[in-house]
């Protein structure tokens, strides 16, 4: 995954007590089925993106306890039954799962998880590891790049974090929901994600003017010459001393500056006297690029403003999602078997948003067959089929009294079956297939859903028998 890391250990060591535990129990054998899902979409948005699959898969491909973390968690106390169980472990689940790059809501499973108890419980820290945090960053970048309106929006958030791990894979993320670049050079030698380079301030400073530093870099790399124009004063030496390099450097040469970056100050008005100048001095294809703690929000207000930034490089509000870092993915026990037959399992709370959703499900998106847009999801038990050449009765979960009869619609299944039995069955489509994806999945969504306040509540609504069988199970358990 990074390197030759082996990651069998990353889990939470409850879940190595809790094996233990069923292990010495009847429970040992139980057939176990868990959801995945999440509560609240991060920043009051209307919709989340689902990322972070493929790494998941390469854990639980790679799931084995060698002998150092055999004599580690001897050292912790364990006995040789448990040790013993743990040198012979062999991952034996079904997994179901959203695609990458897909549109997901809150309360709709998006992976869910069958098999022996002790497997089942054990791989809950990574699923909620990695599907949150590639979850919440492409969430993020997708938002940033919808307000962008069409610009080039590149990811340069390495340096800002939280460890190499989420760098790269965060690269990976925001590449999906439609970043077009990355300053991340091992996320692009480990995904394949085009880079883009400028410069530091610290070239600058290294010669004895700005006017050399600017000639020497367009001198080396004149094909794709970006040249940083605020170390000192942008409009009174910067962009004049940028467009003489170009002259010098680059037209002599036969080759065009590919733009300059401004990364302080009042960005939307230098941006349109950084344009006049350009323009003015022959370079009216020479892009203006944006960086400097931007987000969403300041990017949609700089283009309101009229700003001339044709590019747009975000940073640490991107990678760290730092608006609201925390995607809040639960891992919860729907189901178990007993004799071949799936009894469905309730947590309750006394906070309703945290009553589960009971049973082995299915989760169907209903696409309007003339627009081709999202109407809602519907979350169903396992055996049922919505049949979508007739007329079908939405129903809020919650308010019931509210209802809509929908007609002309297509049903899709959205889980698809990664792991069958322990054995990967599924393909995973390249990173560019999934950032196609996820563009075209977005474009299903109507606008009141995408947009950034106040977005339309997106209807995730329970079939007639999944509801009941709810209900019920909340009525025999809520005097336990």
């Amino acid at each position: 995954m990074f390197g030759n890391t082996q990651l069998t250990m990353l889990s939470d060591f409850y879940e190595f007590t809790m094996a233990n535990g069923y292990l010495k129990s009847e429970l040992k054998d139980t057939v176990a089925y868990f959801d995945m899902y999440f509560r609240k979409v991060p920043d009051n948005g209307g919709y989340a993106i689902m990322a972070g699959l493929e790494q998941l898969i390469d854990y639980i491909k790679d799931i084995h306890f060698d002998e150092n973390d055999i004599e580690f968690l001897k050292e912790k106390g364990f006995d040789e039954e448990f040790l013993d169980y743990l040198k012979s472990f062999k991952f034996e689940c079904d997994i179901w799962a959203v695609p990458e790059g897909t549109p997901i809501f809150p309360n709709e499973p998006i992976i869910t998880v069958k098999g022996p108890i002790i497997q089942a419980q054990f791989i809950e820290t990574m699923i909620l590891l990695s599907v949150n945090h590639q979850s919440l960053i492409a969430t993020k970048a997708n938002r940033i790049v919808r307000s962008a309106l069409g610009r080039e929006v590149t990811e340069y958030g390495a340096r800002r974090a939280m460890g190499f791990d989420a760098a790269a894979s965060g690269s990976r993320a925001a590449y999906i929901a439609g970043c077009s670049r990355t300053s991340n050079t091992l996320a692009s030698k480990l995904y394949g994600i085009p880079t883009l380079s400028t410069m530091a301030h610290s070239w600058i400073q290294m010669f004895d003017s700005e006017r050399a530093a600017f000639r020497q870099y367009a001198k080396e790399y004149p094909e794709n010459c970006i040249l940083l124009v605020d170390t000192y004063n942008t409009l009174k030496s910067g962009i004049s001393n940028a467009i003489e390099a170009f002259k010098k450097e680059l037209l002599p040469r036969g080759y065009r500056p590919l733009g300059i970056r401004i990364d302080s100050g009042d960005i939307t008005y230098i941006s349109k006297k950084a344009r006049k100048m350009l323009d003015e001095a022959g370079f009216p294809d020479c892009n203006i690029i944006a960086s400097n703690a931007l987000d969403e929000y300041l990017i949609r207000d700089m283009l309101n403003q009229g700003a001339k930034v044709d590019a747009f490089i975000v940073g640490e509000r991107l990678i760290t999602a730092a608006s609201e870092p925390v995607f809040g993915g639960v891992y919860k026990l729907c189901a178990i078997e007993e004799k071949g037959k799936i009894i469905p399992k309730i947590k309750l709370s006394d906070n309703v948003s945290k009553i589960t959703t009971p049973c082995f499900k299915k989760v169907w998106r209903l696409f309007d067959r003339d627009t081709g847009k999202a109407i809602a999801d519907v979350i169903t038990k396992n055996d049922e089929v919505i049949d979508d050449t007739t007329a079908y009765k939405l129903f809020d979960p919650e308010f019931t009294w509210k209802s809509k009869i929908v007609e002309n619609f297509v049903a899709r299944p959205l889980l698809v079956k990664i792991f069958e039995k322990g054995k990967l069955i599924y393909n995973s489509p390249s990173l560019e297939d999934i950032r196609s994806y996820c563009s075209e999945q977005v474009a299903t969504l109507w606008d009141e859903v995408t947009r950034f306040e106040n977005p339309h509540n997106y209807y995730v609504d329970l079939s007639q028998r999944l509801w009941d069988e709810k209900n019920k199970l909340v009525s025999e358990n809520s005097d336990n």
